[in-house]
């Protein structure tokens, strides 16, 4: 069985032993993946709707972890309770879904390892974070195709502010793909600056900020090339 390299890197965060709550499981390959790698001991599936979660449960019983995974219809961590995981996992959803299921699961701030991987709305949830007592430990990011992401590693804590570019990008943190990443992500920022610029009412506070961001993520790469 093998992972997609975006699934294969949220994986090979999940510490030995732990229980995983995976929230948008879809087929359940990663908790299935890491029950058959020996990683974790147990794991949680749940999703919103009961087509995917019929397809997790073909591959749990394909692969022979029947009695290792509960799989659970429900919305995001609603059908989840503290204590039953110590590790959640939630990928492919926009920034501010995955909010909205952490705003509506207080208990993640205590004694929970959580790996996230937002598809839109970056900066969005790591203000969210920031505002609500949660800390990104580190960023990594991967490539699957032409596609680049990024996965937080985040707990309960107090974080210290971030700039407008960090917001976009996070902290400015060596590994192999950061510089690419932030080329991806400045092409971003750019072609929304041009649509505000080329607009008939642009809006000057939002050209302001994005200038701003620009300028932060330029002084990135400068930093990484010192």
């Amino acid at each position: 069985m093998e992972l997609t390299p975006r699934l294969e890197t949220i994986a090979r965060q999940v510490p030995q032993g732990s229980i995983l709550a995976d929230v948008g499981t879809d087929h359940g390959l990663l908790p299935v993946w890491l029950l058959l790698e020996g990683r974790i001991s147990y794991a949680i599936a749940s999703d919103l709707r009961e087509g995917p979660l019929s397809r997790a449960r073909e591959t749990v019983e394909q692969h022979g972890v029947t009695g290792r995974v509960s799989l659970r219809l429900c919305d995001g961590l609603a059908g989840i309770e503290a204590g039953e995981a110590d590790v959640v996992s939630i990928a492919g959803m926009g920034g501010e879904t995955i909010a909205t299921i952490l705003e509506q699961a207080p208990w993640t701030r205590e004694n929970t390892l959580l790996l996230l991987q937002p598809m839109t709305s970056f900066p969005d949830l790591r203000q969210w974070l920031l505002d609500h007592g949660y800390t990104v430990e580190q960023e990594t990011i991967c490539q699957e195709g032409s596609r680049m992401y990024t996965i937080l590693t985040v707990r309960g804590g107090q974080d210290a502010p971030l700039t407008a570019a960090e917001l976009w990008v996070g902290r400015n943190r060596p590994q192999p793909l950061r510089r690419a990443y932030l080329t991806m992500m400045e092409n971003k920022v750019r072609r929304a600056l041009d649509g505000q610029r080329a607009s008939a009412h642009p809006d000057e506070a939002m050209v302001a900020h994005l200038e701003d961001v620009l300028a932060g993520m330029d002084a990135m790469k400068k930093e990484l090339e010192a």
